[in-house]
């Protein structure tokens, strides 16, 4: 017999996309040629949108959400992913090349796609978070297949976008909250 359990846990998703929303402006504004990229970049990547957004992946399991455990979880490790990447601290591998890194955010384009898919239905927010994430993937895997920096800048562009979307969906949440009430359309 089992028995069924409220969740005493909060909401977890305004801490994933925050630390999401934040961590995608932040190096977007690296692509799109407005900052280099630096050790800011990869610290807030590593705390905020690898740690922050993995511990939310984990409430989420907890609360029997499937998908924003996934969303949160997987790119939270992608952050991870893409910091060893940058640091490359097993020199003994052969560093980064545009062609693996293509495929890498090909991949990573793919399993956004399938994410999108499944916010069809969800709030028009989240459409527009996973929906610009991943056209920006797929920006990103073109400009390292084709080496257009063009394609790159604009990648940046649409990353700031879906970075601020993340962002307006984790403030929504919480002032609708707290307001119990909407207060920002969703």
């Amino acid at each position: 017999m089992s028995t069924q359990q409220s969740s005493n846990i909060a909401n977890p998703a305004p801490l994933g996309l925050l630390g999401f929303g934040m961590t995608t402006c932040l190096l977007n504004l690296h692509n799109a040629g407005f900052l280099p990229l630096s050790i800011v970049i990869v610290a807030m990547g590593f705390a905020l949108g690898g740690a922050a957004q993995i511990i939310a992946g984990i409430m989420e399991f907890k609360k029997n959400n499937t998908f924003g455990a996934t969303a949160f979880t997987a790119y939270g490790f992608f952050w991870w992913s893409l910091i060893l990447i940058w640091i490359n601290p097993f020199s003994s591998i052969n560093a980064k090349d545009d062609a693996s890194m293509g495929f890498y955010l090909g991949l990573w384009g793919l399993f956004t796609l399938i994410m999108f898919i499944g916010t069809l239905n969800h709030n028009r927010i989240t459409q527009i978070v996973f929906g610009s994430l991943a056209i920006l993937f797929f920006l990103l895997s073109a400009a390292n297949f084709t080496g257009s920096h063009m394609i790159h800048t604009i990648a940046g562009y649409v990353g700031i976008f879906c970075g601020l979307s993340a962002i307006y969906s984790c403030a929504a949440q919480i002032i609708n909250n707290e307001f119990g009430r909407n207060v920002l359309p969703m």
